[in-house]
């Protein structure tokens, strides 16, 4: 790790695009590619870290994505985790670029084109200089940028993957996207090795009982992970993120920067770019589960999450001298993070998180996730996130309180 850094400092990073550029690179074992993890002076288990966002800014010009296929025979297990090239039968072989297109990956030692991944159906996007918009691109646009990948992609001098700027994919043209940047991958370290793009109980399902190195029970997953791969759409400047500590120093790291993601990341894969990063970071002395916990912008909340306005309080109070209630409880928005295999899965994880954070019954995080609430989707198949109105005394007896009240002016 570097640092450590002291509680109440900063953390200014360049991150690479997190996605399809390291899965088209065998030899990354990750999935990603993601920043070298930073401690946080005195972090120990069983505390956690308190991640304000500061800055997300994208520096690429362009990128490329799509929905993925897994060709058979290149990869032993997981083609995130295990590439192989077929022909030499070695695992994580290296690779050069030659020409562009889909073939254009090549392995050092036989020649042969080595593509654990395709795109089915992708799409080369350029961005303004703002960085407000971008503008899928023709085969011709598409082509040229892929000659010139690293530099469009503005890939960090540390990275080592290839460019998926080079397959140059342009099956949907002349469509505008917004940018709405945040990072997919923010987090602590996990207490025993695994690939990054893995952190997550969803992705991490693909380790247990795999073929590879990696390969992990059902118990050492839910030990050792620390779900520092969201992609949750929230996870943007303004935010605020709770992160669980699971080895000495904390070890936060970052990457897998979106350009922008509809709820879901539905296609698989969105826009991956490189950017900086700026983050305030807060050590938190003691923390009752091991899983994030997101205060998000104001704007980002369910509309039934939302704290109450002074019209809506007086017209409840009102009602309370009604009706004879002594006491309105106050309260504050939370998201509870929950990821699991399937969806279904997440959402009992999150509500059960949301349980013992609160030191609440699960039936009682239903009903106010239901009435004061929502569950949203981060990821398919498997990251939610259980966001709702909690009890301002709750969230303050395991000193939450206080970061809600900054983030929502209460």
């Amino acid at each position: 790790m570097l640092g450590p850094v002291a509680s109440g400092g900063t953390i200014i990073a360049n991150t690479a695009p997190g996605c399809w550029g390291p899965m088209i690179t065998p030899s990354l074992r990750g999935g990603h590619e993601v920043t070298r993890p930073v401690a946080v002076e005195g972090a120990e288990p069983g505390d956690a870290v308190v991640i304000r966002i500061r800055d997300v800014y994208v520096t690429s010009m362009a990128t490329a994505s799509g929905h993925d296929s897994s060709p058979e025979g290149f990869c032993l297990g997981d083609p995130y985790v295990a590439a192989r090239c077929p022909t030499c039968d070695e695992v994580w072989p290296e690779t050069h670029v030659e020409g562009i297109g889909q073939q254009a990956v090549k392995c050092d030692t036989c020649g042969n084109a080595v593509t654990p991944f395709q795109i089915v159906h992708g799409y080369t996007v350029g961005f303004d200089q703002t960085r407000a918009v971008g503008l899928t691109l023709p085969a011709a646009a598409a082509e040229q940028i892929a000659k010139d990948a690293p530099a469009y992609a503005a890939l960090p001098d540390a990275s080592r993957q290839h460019s998926i700027l080079t397959y140059a994919p342009s099956d949907m043209p002349g469509m505008i996207v917004r940018m709405r940047p945040f990072l997919g991958q923010l987090g602590t370290c996990p207490s025993k090795a695994m690939p990054d793009s893995h952190n997550a109980g969803d992705f991490g399902a693909f380790l247990v009982e795999a073929p590879h190195d990696y390969a992990m029970t059902p118990e050492e997953l839910a030990e050792h992970k620390t779900d520092g791969h969201l992609d949750i759409d929230a996870v943007r400047p303004g935010a605020v993120l709770v992160a669980p500590v699971k080895v000495p120093g904390a070890g936060i790291y970052m990457g897998d920067m979106h350009a922008a993601q509809g709820d879901g990341e539905i296609a698989g894969h969105t826009m991956d770019v490189a950017g900086s990063v700026t983050l305030q970071v807060e050590l938190k002395k003691g923390y009752p589960i091991d899983g994030p916990v997101l205060f998000p912008l104001l704007e980002d909340l369910p509309p039934l999450a939302r704290p109450f306005s002074a019209e809506e309080k007086a017209k409840a109070a009102r009602l309370a001298a009604q009706y004879g209630v002594e006491e309105i409880v106050e309260t504050a928005p939370v998201s509870v993070i929950g990821t699991a295999a399937n969806m279904n899965a997440a959402i009992e994880n999150g509500l059960e998180r949301a349980a013992t954070l609160l030191g609440m019954t699960v039936a009682e995080v239903r009903n106010r996730a239901t009435v004061n609430g929502a569950i949203e989707i981060g990821r398919a198949p498997g990251v939610i996130q259980v966001t709702f109105l909690a009890p301002l005394a709750a969230l303050d007896a395991v000193g939450l309180g206080d970061i809600a009240r900054e983030q929502y002016g209460l």
